[in-house]
């Protein structure tokens, strides 16, 4: 591979880790190619992005684009592939389901909602992941169940003053 060429891939994937704000560094090696077809598939399904990356071209490209944590590039020895993502949990949870048939892909590392995790040990820190959307919602949910209680007891407070209005009205009428 020539220098250029090289240049043209370090440039196509900073571009790339730029675009997705969240990425996961994978071992898929040894996979044969039943299970390769099957794991594209299943990222494709997934809307993630699957692209087997030479290590120091990756190394190159996350500096460039200044994510080149330290822990990041330790894990960038071996065959690697990365898996980019919109949505942080995604690749944790296709991992996941895909190792119930196959022993990879395993997990390296993952820059996920701002933060690095390193090894196959955190891939169920990764599948239970919030989104920062998912957190919010879960924020608003809590400040309504509030609100909503009293509303509902100034609703029932009101109900029962109004019945008992009525009753008085009736019984003057009476």
């Amino acid at each position: 591979m020539t220098k250029e060429e090289k240049l043209v891939v370090i440039d196509s994937l900073a571009e790339q880790l730029q675009a997705y704000p969240h990425f996961y560094i994978a071992d898929i090696e040894s996979l044969n190619a039943e299970q390769t077809a099957a794991l594209r598939r299943k990222c494709f399904e997934s809307d993630v992005k699957l692209v087997v990356v030479k290590n120091t071209l990756l190394g190159k490209a996350l500096e460039k684009v200044e994510k080149a944590d330290a822990d990041l590039v330790k894990v960038l020895e071996g065959p690697t592939s990365i898996m980019f993502t919109n949505v942080a949990k995604a690749p944790a949870v296709l991992i996941k389901e895909f190792r119930k048939k196959s022993e990879k892909p395993v997990l390296k590392a993952a820059f996920a909602e701002g933060c690095v995790y390193v090894g196959d040990d955190q891939l169920d820190a990764l599948c239970n992941i919030k989104s920062k959307e998912e957190l919010i919602a879960d924020i608003v949910a809590l400040l309504q169940s509030p609100a909503k209680n009293v509303i509902s007891a100034l609703q029932a407070n009101a109900g029962q003053k109004i019945a008992g209005l009525v009753k008085t009205l009736e019984s003057r009428n009476n």
